[in-house]
């Protein structure tokens, strides 16, 4: 829908939707899950329980890994040494969004914009190779696709964005040369910006259902508080089986999942910092003649400094140098969701040009 009012304003309400269909997934195929949303796994204690409770748990982490974690039609054909990767078309994706705009031509000295969308991505495989470590390229359980359909990383609920240019009217016909070169001749330019933060995986950085590799989720503890992660200890019955596991910190939403446990957390979680910008310029021109100038202009990339601990950059799609760990993911880590440590704040940034026009 688009309206246009007061000669110099366009108003327009978009909705915008896709599906992907027959998305490739890296998927290792010969091999299956010990434990699973069907199969008896090990729990995880949020408070200490008795021994009486541990002796009475009749599973434990040996007959877990007595399981087979080969698919049995793979296994028979021998297929049982190594992985068998295959980059398969079996995911999807769905995208809603609603975007709003707010435009102001050119008139009278002052350009402006504004333009709002909501919207929400979903999907269940976003990276297909080793590309990023903030959400893994592979699926918790590689027969399971269902169990990681969740809001996409490329999700961003929110985002506003404002911009604009002025022109100072102040002695712009003015046949004073004094009084327009010195007074006048002023352009401000500006952007504001601001974004959800990116979702991303915690991961327990262990093979926590048995299929042999490491990038399982976590325990989700409802009751903790969001951004606080939690290592945990290994119980033991009376005979020394492994039978469980507790949580060190009962107040953490996030727990390691170890070994023998069906880690509960979903894909894309936990919300990183997001984007509270300003961007300014401000420039001035001097009249030569008629057809040359001389300007400068003074630029400032997040100028209010604002730490803004984003994955990316805050004003740019340029790609920005890879990481290759994700200890600010793992819950036993004192690093677990400590942005600032391991993000750039985004620092303000600043320049001085000059330029002559002809």
């Amino acid at each position: 829908m688009q309206h246009v009012f007061k000669n110099d304003y366009t108003l327009e309400v978009r909705y915008l939707g896709s599906h992907g269909y027959h998305l490739l997934t890296q998927n290792r195929l010969n091999r299956i899950a010990r434990c699973t949303a069907t199969l008896p796994c090990l729990p995880t204690y949020t408070a200490a329980p008795s021994q009486a409770q541990l002796d009475a748990l009749t599973l434990n982490l040996a007959q877990i890994n007595a399981r087979p974690n080969y698919g049995p039609a793979w296994n028979a054909a021998g297929f049982n040494g190594t992985n068998v990767v295959g980059f398969m078309p079996w995911s999807s994706s769905d995208y809603h969004g609603l975007a709003t705009q707010l435009t102001r031509r050119f008139s009278h000295g002052l350009q402006a914009q504004g333009a709002y969308t909501w919207s929400h991505n979903m999907d269940n495989a976003t990276a297909t190779h080793f590309s990023t470590v903030l959400s893994p390229r592979r699926p918790q359980d590689f027969s399971d696709l269902k169990n990681d359909w969740s809001a996409s990383p490329l999700d961003r609920r929110h985002r506003l964005t404002l911009s604009w240019l002025w022109e100072t009217p102040w002695m712009k016909d003015s046949h004073n040369w004094a009084a327009k070169n010195l007074i006048g001749n002023w352009r401000i330019v500006g952007t504001y910006t601001a974004e959800t933060g990116e979702l991303v995986t915690p991961q327990s950085g262990t093979d926590s259902n048995g299929n042999g590799d490491a990038v399982d989720r976590t325990i989700v503890n409802p009751a903790g508080q969001s951004n606080i992660g939690s290592d945990i200890t290994t119980l033991k019955n009376t005979k020394g089986d492994t039978v469980a596991y507790l949580a060190k910190n009962p107040n953490a939403r996030y727990i390691k999942a170890g070994a023998g446990t069906f880690p509960t957390a979903g894909r894309n979680t936990l919300k990183m910092p997001g984007i509270n910008n300003w961007d300014m310029s401000l420039a001035k021109r001097f009249r030569v003649t008629e057809s040359k100038s001389f300007e400068i202009r003074a630029d400032a990339a997040n100028l209010f400094n604002h730490a803004q601990y984003t994955a990316g950059y805050i004003n740019s799609v340029r790609l920005t140098s890879n990481t290759n760990t994700n200890i600010f993911l793992v819950p036993s880590s004192n690093q677990f969701a400590r942005w600032s440590d391991n993000f750039s704040s985004n620092s303000r940034t600043m320049q001085l040009v000059a330029k002559f026009i002809f």
